[in-house]
């Protein structure tokens, strides 16, 4: 292990094991060395360590001498003697470097390959401002942000522990202010007596004599600077020395851009985890009046065992709502069962629902209960119910009201214990006028009804929901996508959200797997970042967004016409009339319209 040995006369010796990146020799009590003697200044000298190799440098007009040489630095080998203010010193290198002393690596060099470890920002700003010192000789150096207009240092290297907080106090605001305004580096040398700078307060209040500084930029703006100093050593900077402060400064602006950025997104996060908490209920997300309604009505009818029937366009979450129910109920530790009545072909969902005995039809091999039965002491949850078929709905109108179901091919009724929530995103009123689905079956459901609004209508839930499905699936795929760029927040709350909230779920789900950098464009979203340039005629409007609902309808049921009319309601004949007029626009107005007989100007 290196050390330094202090000898003065008769007295006993003392030691410092140099250990540390930069070693202090002073009268300072902060200094690792401290000599108490009021003739040497607080830092008299500073030995560097740069691997096996070791520099020694002169502070406060201390002459050095390093075996009877005056130097003002030196490269240090074993068995050097140095001299300093009276006091003597003895060098004794590792035992490793005895036989041979590695080669000199560049300050920045070194630098830059200490970018490619993982360190974390103080380390490396640590690192920048000690070879910064090491290559101009400066006594001390900041690194400065400005945040909120006020300047705040985020790196300071010799300034006396506790002192830190402070150090901004340390150094010339009139420098710096200058070159924050002028966004060019500066170095003076001698402060003082320099005309520019001697009527300043804070050059003579610090009796400042050398100064250098740069600016950190970003984009073209300013956010901080570097500013280096050396109170003892006049001229002690030149142009070649701002020159490479200039190189080290890019550095520090990239470093300090990355920590910035990540600071912003640390802070949008637990901004965004705030607005979910004040706007979660459960498992839903949301604070708007339509909102609010919807809680208000979950906790009146959760404590009961009404029969409740939730309504809302596809994708509002109308799952979750019965979820909510359930898990707020007396029967939450009992079975939450869910039913999509649209997703099982009719012949197999009756037994599906009411389950069978064995040999009740080919392939009953053996008897099983169904999901009535699965859901006893819980709750069931009948998703779509109005796609049901209605000879099916005669029996769950029974198995409702009567609390009992018959297996298919089986006589007998078994009692169920169930509470049945049922949600769809039809009109039921008008499905009974139509005749296609029971009246006194919607009567027996509509006890109590919970409408979810669309999620174009719900405002600021949009961008809150976005957020934290972003910082969901990034997590998930471990993707660098943090938050959303301006142009894709705009898209957001632009769309019109025919698909709601799952149609949201995808679209950001997607991006994070997408965006190449931090922040997810509109484009990543697969949404127009631009906003129309004029406002539209109402008419023109109205047909710009039937166009969308349609074609987005049609590209979640894969282009299958039929089930796109049945899921909007109209008759296929318009869906077939729509993409006509598609067709005729994308071959424009001097093409010939294909109509099977040749076509027509």
């Amino acid at each position: 292990m290196a050390e330094i040995v202090l000898r003065n006369g008769d007295a006993p010796p003392r030691s410092i094991r140099l250990t540390r990146r930069i070693t202090t020799v002073g009268s300072d009590p902060a200094s690792d060395l401290r000599i108490d003697d009021p003739a040497l200044p607080p830092t008299a000298l500073h030995v560097l360590a740069d691997g096996d190799a070791f520099t020694v440098a002169a502070h406060g007009g201390v002459e050095l001498t390093v075996n009877g040489r005056r130097r003002t630095t030196c490269r240090l080998a074993p068995g050097d003697v140095l001299r300093a203010a009276g006091h003597e010193f003895h060098f004794s290198p590792p035992p490793a470097a005895q036989a041979a002393t590695p080669p000199r690596e560049d300050p920045l060099v070194r630098f830059s390959r200490r970018l490619l470890e993982a360190g974390s920002l103080e380390t490396l700003l640590d690192a920048l401002l000690d070879a910064l010192l090491e290559v101009t000789r400066a006594d001390k150096g900041f690194v400065i942000e400005l945040a909120d207009g006020q300047q705040e240092v985020r790196a300071s290297r010799n300034v006396a522990p506790g002192n830190v907080e402070k150090a901004v106090s340390r150094v010339s605001d009139s420098i710096i202010q200058k070159v924050l305004q002028t966004r060019r580096p500066l170095v003076v040398a001698d402060a003082l007596h320099d005309a520019e700078w001697s009527s300043s307060a804070s050059v003579v209040n610090l009796r400042l004599q050398s100064v250098m500084c740069a600016p950190l930029l970003a984009r073209g703006e300013v956010f901080g600077a570097i500013y280096l100093g050396n109170d003892s050593v006049r001229s002690l900077f030149d142009e070649r020395s701002l020159e490479t402060l200039t190189v080290f400064a890019s550095q520090a602006s990239l470093l300090l851009q990355n920590a910035l950025l990540l600071r912003d997104l640390r802070r949008e996060n637990e901004a965004l985890r705030e607005a979910i908490e004040s706007r979660r209920y459960g498992e839903l997300v949301g604070a708007g009046p339509s909102m609010r309604e919807v809680y208000r009505r979950i906790e009146k009818v959760a404590p009961t065992d009404v029969t409740v029937l939730v309504q809302g366009e596809t994708g509002t979450g109308k799952e979750l709502v019965a979820r909510e129910i359930h898990r707020r109920s007396s029967r939450a530790a009992g079975p939450f069962v869910a039913v999509n009545c649209a997703a099982i072909p009719e012949g197999l969902l009756e037994s599906e629902l009411f389950g069978h005995v064995r040999g009740a039809f080919t392939g009953a091999v053996a008897s099983r209960p169904g999901r009535f039965q699965a859901a006893s002491g819980g709750t069931l949850f009948l998703d779509e119910i109005g796609e049901m078929p209605p000879s099916l709905q005669v029996k769950l109108l029974r198995a409702i009201q009567e609390r009992v179901v018959q297996r298919v091919g089986d006589s007998r009724p078994e009692p169920v214990d169930i509470r049945v929530v049922g949600a769809t995103n039809r009109n039921l009123e008008e499905e009974v006028r139509a005749g296609r689905f029971r009246e006194d079956l919607y009567y027996r459901l509509h006890v109590v009804t919970i409408s979810l609004p669309p999620l174009r209508e719900r405002g600021d839930d949009v961008t809150v929901l976005a957020r934290w499905f972003l910082q969901r699936y990034a997590a998930e795929f471990d993707s660098r996508a943090r938050s959303f760029a301006p142009g894709a927040m705009a898209a957001l709350r632009r769309h019109a959200w025919p698909g709601n909230i799952r149609e949201l779920e995808n679209r950001v789900k997607k991006a994070a797997v997408l965006a190449e950098g931090p922040l997810v464009a509109a484009e990543d979203l697969d949404l127009r970042a631009d906003a129309p340039d004029t406002t539209l005629p109402l008419s023109d409007a109205i047909e710009d967004f039937r166009k969308r609902y349609i074609n987005e309808t049609l590209d979640r049921n894969g282009g299958n016409r039929t089930k796109t009319a049945k899921d909007l309601d109209v008759d296929p004949r318009t869906i077939f009339r729509h993409l006509e007029k598609l067709e005729s626009e994308r071959r424009g107005p001097s093409a010939p319209a294909d109509k099977g007989n040749g076509g027509e100007p």
